[in-house]
């Protein structure tokens, strides 16, 4: 599977370019000579087109019996599903879908709900998902990017920069270190990232997700990875709905 999104869109961590700092473009695509090389490689795989040159693409070949892809568009959301979740049929009657419902259309439904019901937290509803997972959700209507992997980073997925700053998403190594040269990185297991929101770990959503950068034996930086920082605590979020109030009750009558 390939996605890639212009800067404005996809909003990359700078630290993404950290491996290529000082040095020429050099090994690095724009949006459209990645979009020209996958169909070159790809021929037939299924391409959707997205505003302003962003594209999302998924192609069979070589696929993985244990860990299949599968590509859904619901009401303008977009969504590359690669894996499988164990816990589907729990899932199906959650969110009300019929037997026949994908692991792609759970998703949906899952950003659906994280979207209808702001401020609902993303971390709550990805740790329901169970299972080999790694997913691209695009939301047209919104311009919102949603992508996650599961706990133990079983389903390979990285992402990186392009030479022209778009974000780009793959599950083959060697398309995306074509795409982006030395400016990828392997996307962090437990984590999501949105767009407006950043990268965060879903299992310590109050801990930042930090990158660290890798060095050779020169010194010089060589790749960089993400990882959750336990020591460095997030600004929590006010509580809301009745559970907080049901708590400043208590506090009142216990005063």
């Amino acid at each position: 599977m390939l996605a890639v999104f212009e800067k404005a869109i996809g909003n990359p961590p700078e630290e993404l370019r950290l491996p290529s700092v000082g040095l020429d473009l050099q090994g690095k695509k724009t949006l459209e000579e990645i979009l020209e090389t996958f169909r070159l490689l790809w021929p037939q795989s299924t391409l959707y087109h997205l505003s302003n040159g962003n594209f999302m693409a998924l192609s069979h070949e070589a696929e993985s019996p244990l860990h299949p892809r599968s590509m859904v568009v619901m009401d303008d959301i977009f969504c590359i599903f690669v894996g499988n979740l164990a816990n589907m049929p729990e899932l199906r009657r959650h969110y009300g879908l019929s037997r026949r419902a994908t692991e792609a259309m759970v998703v949906i439904e899952a950003y659906k709900v994280l979207r209808d019901r702001a401020p609902y937290p993303p971390d709550q509803v990805i740790k329901d998902l169970e299972g080999k997972f790694a997913f691209i959700l695009f939301d047209a209507r919104s311009v919102t990017l949603f992508v996650a992997r599961d706990r133990e980073g079983r389903v390979e997925l990285k992402w990186g920069m392009a030479g022209d700053g778009s974000l780009v998403f793959s599950d083959d190594p060697n398309t995306i270190q074509e795409a982006c040269g030395k400016s990828c990185a392997p996307f962090p297991p437990g984590c999501i990232f949105m767009n407006a929101n950043g990268l965060i770990s879903f299992d310590h959503p109050l801990h930042k997700v930090k990158a660290i950068a890798r060095e050779d034996d020169e010194g010089k930086i060589c790749g960089v990875i993400f990882q959750v920082d336990l020591f460095t605590r997030l600004p929590s979020i006010p509580r809301t709905g009745s559970a907080a109030n049901w708590a400043d009750i208590t506090v009142q009558e216990g005063e």
